[in-house]
């Protein structure tokens, strides 16, 4: 029988929605809650450099409204490291971020940053605060999160995600053998990124992946159906492909 698979729901974009046009509607606080009542395992939260979505605030409000885990998403920078140290939060995973980008592109260099990831890992995980590595699904990056002592990698499932056929076939198993590589070397693997309810279901057929984050396609599909049905139309089918 495979293990459970958690989701973890990311709600930066309500807080887009929020910011773009000022005031405290919609709030993603609230957001949060809905989903953990819709079958959500833990939240997600990028607070950017910029912070053009969530904010310092939501993120003192996080720690104390939610029961959930959050999981901050976090640039190796000083800054995010000193928020992160404040509110220990359940587990922080550290992305790669650029400002020109509209969301995170692709993985993180942790066999190239090695040296600059390091004092971050080690820092955080002095701090009992759990860290995840968001890296592409490669055997070099496996392996320099295994050399780092991170105890989670995400894996980008981006590449899965817009292409199709045998291509996307290659990018699974891709997916599916860093996620075997993980385990075998005591990683915990997740997943995300443009996960949807017409892809998601053979990345959550891996047996290896403990948890699935997804939040981009959550939300807008929740404009139409509401978040309650999107958060618990995206666990049925993850729950079905196990």
């Amino acid at each position: 029988m495979s293990s459970p698979l958690r989701l973890g729901v990311n709600i930066d974009h309500v807080a887009t929605i929020r910011n773009a046009r000022g005031g405290d509607h919609p709030d993603p606080v609230r957001a949060a809650k809905l989903a953990a009542e819709a079958g959500a395992e833990g939240i997600t939260a990028h607070l950017r450099e910029d912070r053009r979505h969530i904010t310092d605030e939501d993120i003192d409000r996080l720690m104390v409204e939610i029961d959930l885990p959050l999981n901050l998403e976090m640039a190796a920078t000083e800054e995010m490291l000193a928020i992160a140290l404040r509110h220990k939060p359940h587990a922080a995973c550290i992305v790669p971020e650029k400002r020109e980008e509209r969301t995170t592109e692709g993985g993180l260099d942790a066999a190239g940053q090695f040296e600059t990831l390091r004092p971050y890992v080690d820092w955080l995980s002095r701090a009992n605060v759990r860290v995840s590595l968001f890296i592409e699904p490669s055997e070099a990056q496996v392996e320099a999160a295994v050399r780092l002592g991170a105890p989670v990698v995400e894996f980008h499932t981006g590449r899965y995600a817009h292409v199709d056929g045998e291509e996307r076939a290659v990018e699974l198993k891709r997916i599916s053998d860093c996620a075997a590589l993980a385990v075998k070397n005591g990683i915990e693997p997740h997943a995300g990124h443009g996960l949807t309810f017409d892809n998601v279901m053979p990345v959550a057929a891996i047996p290896q992946i403990a948890e699935l984050n997804i939040g981009h396609f959550l939300i807008g599909e929740a404009i139409f159906t509401g978040l309650d049905a999107s958060v618990r139309r995206m666990r049925e089918l993850m729950d079905a492909a196990r």
